[in-house]
């Protein structure tokens, strides 16, 4: 069986999943803002602009129409930046049937609230559709060529998560599924968080065993956060939490990484984020330490991240102050952030 689906949002990643659901032949409509750019990819039948190279299966159609691809569609997967969710939420509700599916990729926290995926959807559609939350190492490129990719699809509703992973599952794609949202949302948020503090710290030069150091600390904090928000520690050793950070902290096709190499090497933060475009653990830093500290959870290099963003302190006060930490248990039950 296929399952139509409308996926909304066509930048990089939100591409590349098109290209996946359509290439294991369900039909698939891709929708963005850009109309014109929207007519030009089907004409070309590839995104010349964010994903070169990764021609479109024939079951991928372009939809400049939201209203058209969310009424045609059996589900819905929403991949655009994770400070669009709510806004476009709000427009598509009142297209939605009862029996469709909200199916999202974006990886990161509302900027306002700090709220994560499941809790926006809940806010704008209340609990009337089925929600899944799609994460996981995917890099778009890698995706769209077709090479070797597994992801995570977390879900209360089993049938849904099982829904979603099927329609993306095949030709060395692997999906599985959970039903720890939290615990896969938290480890797309945090793990951008991650990565501009590795790459900082490579931008300075600091060498492979401070990368591992900052990885495992890194990772370490993750661990306690998501605990504390109810997720659970295997889900954070698993290919949203562990995987993606070991991802997106030690190659440069991430955004966050390439944005802490150019801090690390001198250039300003905004700089930075004007150079690249959008860097979505630049966003959810301060949303993520605020949880953190809300939970009495300490984290010292997201916090470091994060004054580092804020203008508070140079990449080298930053290390400093990492250094300078007193000698602790490697992995304590619980640290106070007081």
């Amino acid at each position: 069986m296929t399952t139509r689906i409308a996926v909304l949002g066509a930048g990089a990643f939100g591409t590349a999943l098109a290209i996946q659901l359509a290439r294991r032949g369900n039909p698939t409509l891709l929708w963005g803002r850009d109309a014109e750019a929207l007519t030009h990819m089907q004409e070309k039948c590839v995104n010349d602009r964010y994903l070169p190279g990764c021609p479109f299966p024939p079951a991928l159609q372009m939809e400049a129409n939201l209203e058209r691809a969310v009424r045609a569609a059996d589900h819905i997967l929403v991949a655009t930046p994770s400070h669009t969710l709510g806004g476009l939420l709000q427009t598509v509700a009142p297209l939605l049937r009862p029996n469709q599916g909200i199916a999202c990729a974006c990886k990161g926290l509302e900027p306002e609230t700090g709220h994560l995926p499941h809790e926006v959807i809940a806010e704008v559609l209340g609990s009337s559709h089925a929600f899944a939350v799609v994460s996981g190492p995917t890099f778009a490129k890698e995706l769209g060529l077709g090479l070797p990719t597994a992801i995570t699809v977390a879900s209360a509703d089993a049938d849904f998560a099982r829904i979603i992973a099927e329609a993306l599952h095949g030709g060395g794609f692997r999906a599985y599924t959970t039903d720890d949202v939290i615990g896969v949302e938290i480890g797309g948020a945090a793990k951008n968080v991650l990565a501009i503090g590795i790459g900082i710290a490579d931008g300075l030069g600091l060498g492979a065993n401070t990368r591992a150091a900052l990885i495992a600390r890194g990772l370490s904090e993750l661990m306690r956060l998501a605990e504390a928000l109810g997720a659970r520690p295997e889900t954070v050793m698993g290919l949203s939490g562990l995987g993606d950070v070991v991802l997106t902290c030690t190659d440069d096709q991430s955004r966050n990484r390439r944005m802490g190499l150019m801090v690390g090497r001198g250039t300003p933060a905004a700089e930075a984020i004007r150079a690249i475009g959008t860097v979505e653990g630049a966003r959810a830093a301060p949303q993520v330490l605020r949880i953190a500290r809300a939970h009495h959870i300490e984290t010292p290099l997201i916090e470091q991240v994060t004054r580092v963003l804020r203008g508070e302190a140079t990449p080298a006060d930053a290390v400093r102050a990492l250094a300078m930490r007193p000698i602790k248990p490697e992995r304590p039950v619980q640290e106070s952030a007081e």
